[in-house]
């Protein structure tokens, strides 16, 4: 599955515009054209910032009980840069496009690589259903006010799948095109509203208050930190890209740096115009009062109710650019397992014209078609059930994979000949796995706050549980009935 077998040849063609064969055939023929903006412009747009910005930081504001949330932010960006210094040395020693996976299987064995493959599927599925559901109904919002016409969130989640399918399928460079673009365009609109800010001197002049290390005992910091984690999730995706990108065990670093500065930059600005827009010592009530209009009210009030009303419209793109990258992670994660024979080999198929691997694409879509209808059948709410439990969960379960993935850089250089830095193969490491566990045990405790209700927590965590234990159970059962595919895993 590495890039040692890149050159190799052996394709056999289909019927179907698509290709076949060996698996150095079908990753060689995929499309190689990714670049280090490419990739940062597909992750930095999971991280969704005009919707995180509009739902997720008031929500952060109120948990915490702080106006400390820009300094949370910053503290989650040291910490997840130095969770790369570990990440990306792994990126340049495993050539394969698994990420958390390939990472934890070299580190710690192949029964908790194929627990972390699981888990990681089974996360970024639950984002991929969660967020094109906030898609639906944020869509069915706008129509409602503005057309006036009423109709069903899942009609429209079901045309955003429609949408993700077609570009799934296609090569990733459109991917690459549409989501740079709607990324734009978001992060303008925010910048306006963060510079209007800062020139109308805010409601009670500018101040550094909200970054002060005071504030870390102000409120809850621990809450803080993890709705500032939860801002990030996405950016670890850089390495899923790897055999698409050109000249990847230097762009996939480079990309996973630039990631994470830009998100923590741009989201600790951010955050601080809107506690200072609000004003320090009211921000947290006002989030608590209307957390759902807190950041329009304030771009109507410093740009413009214009301005809060086409950020309205485009939290749409931006909620589906996220639906777009996470469906690509997905399917990635699909093609990465099928190569390796854990999944069936027909997601690891290549389209021969479109250089992409759209089979897994084709089952990543129709398994949210599926999810999407049940939930509509049932009856349950796209927000209060559906996103809020979805994303609980998989926050969970990828702040769970990167906790791992810092242990399995440990792991594996010291099971390695080769000579590196303490600080990169142990210190960093070490310090990364320490704070992510903080976190991890944060989200554990605070679990029903993050899903949304008691019984939706026990349910979603005891599923989180049962993915990471289904993919163990199948590495052991590779290892009685099918002990060769486990030998290369």
């Amino acid at each position: 599955m590495s890039g040692k077998a890149v050159g190799m040849s052996g394709l056999s063609k289909t019927g179907h515009g698509e290709a076949s064969g060996g698996e150095a055939g079908s990753v060689a023929l995929l499309d190689r054209g990714l670049g280090v903006s490419q990739i940062v412009f597909m992750v930095v747009a999971a991280a969704a910032p005009l919707g995180l910005v509009i739902g997720g930081v008031p929500l952060g504001f109120a948990a915490s009980d702080s106006p400390g949330m820009p300094l949370f932010f910053a503290l989650a960006t040291v910490l997840l840069l130095v969770f790369a210094v570990g990440f990306t040395l792994m990126a340049g020693r495993v050539h394969d496009a698994g990420a958390f996976y390939a990472y934890v299987q070299a580190g710690l064995g192949r029964i908790p690589g194929l627990s972390a493959a699981s888990l990681a599927l089974f996360s970024y599925t639950l984002l991929l259903v969660g967020v094109n559901a906030y898609v639906g109904v944020a869509t069915r919002n706008v129509i409602a006010r503005y057309p006036g016409i009423d109709s069903p969130w899942w009609l429209w989640a079901l045309v955003s799948l429609g949408l993700i399918a077609f570009l799934g399928h296609r090569d990733i460079e459109l991917s690459a095109k549409v989501l740079s673009a709607v990324l734009v365009v978001e992060s303008l609109l925010l910048l306006v509203m963060d510079f209007g800010i800062v020139g109308h001197g805010g409601a009670r002049g500018l101040t550094a208050e909200p970054l002060s290390p005071s504030m870390v005992g102000n409120g809850s910091a621990g809450l803080g930190m993890m709705f500032a984690v939860f801002g990030f999730i996405g950016f670890e995706a850089t390495a899923v890209f790897r055999n698409e990108a050109k000249d990847p065990d230097v762009t996939v670093p480079k990309a996973t740096y630039v990631a994470i500065l830009i998100i923590g930059i741009f989201y600790s600005f951010t955050v601080w115009a809107v506690a200072v827009g609000v004003g320090v010592d009211a921000v947290t009530g006002a989030a608590k009062a209307d957390p759902e209009g807190l950041v329009l009210t304030v771009a109507r009030t410093y740009v413009g109710p214009a301005w809060a009303d086409v950020m309205q419209v485009l939290l749409i793109t931006s909620q589906f650019a996220c639906v777009l990258a996470f469906h690509n992670v997905v399917t990635r994660y699909q093609f990465t397992l099928s190569r390796a024979g854990v999944l069936p080999a027909s997601l690891g198929v290549v389209h021969s014209r479109h250089r992409a691997p759209s089979a897994s694409s084709a089952v990543a879509s129709a398994v949210a078609f599926a999810i999407t209808l049940v939930v509509a059948a049932l009856g349950l709410d796209p927000i209060g059930d559906l996103y809020a439990w979805f994303s609980g969960a998989a926050t969970l379960g990828v702040v769970l994979l990167m906790a791992a993935t810092s242990l399995a850089v440990i792991g594996f250089f010291r099971r390695s000949d080769e000579r590196q830095s303490v600080w990169r193969t142990v210190v960093a490491p070490a310090v990364a796995f320490l704070g992510l566990a903080s976190v991890v045990c944060l989200m554990v405790v605070n679990f029903p706050l993050l899903v949304g209700t008691v019984g939706g927590a026990w349910v979603m965590g005891g599923l989180v549980v049962l993915s990471a234990v289904a993919g163990a159970v199948q590495a052991l059962v590779l290892r009685v009935r099918r002990p060769a595919v486990f030998e290369q895993l």
